[in-house]
């Protein structure tokens, strides 16, 4: 038997994610039509003999009560959401709920990080994991990334004869590996033990130290995964690496769900969803283009490539939209054009305007999208390019041009913007 486990964190986190993230959680982001977390839950049922999918964050419970009464119900599998008192880190959440994920003996369990989307290979790395027997705590699932990318995520140095992981660095400096850690893991249930060991540590420093590093519960309980469980496993011949060629990417920024939006769709395709996906013969739509049954599109409207339009949108005749994220109850009156951008909740985009953002990554056909390390502002103060961004509610008149610009919720717009934050 075994289980997942889908860490998410909570609401003070995510913030690069905002305005998006303002109105509704995060890991409940609609992406290619589905729900973040969703994808995840989808990619965990695929795993033979997983009873229990298990997500662990600290937002309300009344944030998510619904959506897991709608996953359990789809996908019959037992779907549960455990709530921190406070922000625990990625493994004092795991830590915490110990007895919940070593309930029933699973033989092994999975972790997902919620903000990394991918065309996970977990059945391989069970496998993977299972094949080294007693030796394995923890696989590690990895892709190569270029020098300039790996310093911005976790690097991995790998013995290619066993797989094993000798050394582990989280941001480095300077150039340690193209290896990168893909925040996707699978478990036995010994490493409990490491995490209980580092747990006490951080007790002990903590009391030893007293209060003044001001941090609180956090300081003392808060474990992360990749600092204090990988680093000390490196080079024990308990951890290991399992390298993908697959698609995946973070997905911390809105720029990222662009293009996750783009692979997810693309991945339905691959995987015979194309019940979810509008068919390409239709002469106005071009390519991959998801739309919910509730939606409205007029028929001279053009579609596509990579567009998920939401429940009960509407648009109006001669629209076009491209490469785009639509959320619920958008309006798009006629012959508007919507290139590059998400726009939020309940947005009007009145007749004849132009929402138009800048593609975060020239090349979608690299393995993974470079978001993160790409400052928010120029030296003049001015928006660097990016996607465009409506929050919700908000209305752009007829004829106006919105260009790589991020606008807050409840604005009503009056004249063009370019490169700019509308508060």
């Amino acid at each position: 038997m075994l289980k997942a486990v889908i860490l998410i964190g909570g609401p003070q986190k995510g913030t690069r994610f905002r305005p998006l993230s303002l109105d509704t959680p995060k890991p409940l982001f609609p992406v290619a039509g589905l729900p973040m977390i969703q994808h995840h839950i989808e990619a965990c049922v695929k795993v033979e003999n997983l009873k229990e999918i298990i997500i662990l964050g600290y937002y309300p419970v009344s944030e998510l009560a619904q959506f897991i009464n709608d996953m359990t119900q789809e996908y019959k599998i037992n779907i549960r959401y455990l709530q921190e008192y406070t922000a625990l880190g990625t493994a004092g959440g795991i830590y915490h709920f110990r007895d919940q994920i070593r309930c029933g003996n699973p033989e092994v369990f999975i972790v997902l990080n919620g903000d990394v989307c991918a065309d996970f290979p977990l059945t391989d790395m069970v496998e993977a994991h299972k094949a080294r027997e007693s030796s394995a705590l923890i696989t590690v699932m990895a892709t190569e990334a270029t020098r300039q990318q790996s310093l911005i995520y976790g690097c991995i140095v790998e013995d290619k004869m066993t797989n094993s992981i000798t050394h582990y660095v989280e941001k480095p400096s300077t150039f340690v590996s193209p290896l990168i850690n893909c925040g996707a893991y699978v478990c036995s249930i010994a490493i409990f033990q490491i995490i209980a060991a580092a747990f006490t540590k951080k007790q002990e420093q903590y009391y030893s130290e007293g209060h003044e590093n001001g941090n609180g519960v956090a300081g003392k309980e808060a474990i992360q995964l990749e600092q204090d469980i990988l680093m000390p496993l490196a080079g024990t011949g308990r951890a290991f690496v399992y390298t993908t060629t697959r698609w995946w990417s973070q997905l911390k920024t809105a720029g990222s769900a662009i293009y996750a939006n783009r692979h997810y769709l693309q991945l339905y395709r691959k995987q015979g969803h194309t019940e979810r996906l509008l068919q390409g013969d239709q002469p106005n739509v071009i390519g991959d283009v998801y739309v919910h049954p509730t939606a409205s599109v007029h028929p001279t409207a053009v579609l596509g490539p990579n567009v998920s339009i939401g429940p009960n949108v509407v648009v109006g005749p001669g629209a076009r939209i491209r490469e785009s994220i639509l959320l619920e109850g958008v309006h798009i009156e006629d012959h508007s054009v919507i290139l590059q951008s998400i726009v939020g909740k309940s947005c009007t985009v009145g007749a004849w305007a132009r929402v138009e953002g800048t593609p975060c990554d020239p090349n979608p056909n690299k393995p993974f999208a470079k978001m993160d390390n790409v400052p928010l502002f120029n030296a003049d103060g001015r928006l660097n390019p990016s996607i465009s961004i409506l929050g919700c509610n908000v209305s752009v008149p007829a004829e106006v041009i919105l260009l790589n610009s991020i606008v807050l919720p409840y604005k009503e717009l009056t004249r063009s913007f370019k490169n700019e934050i509308i508060l």
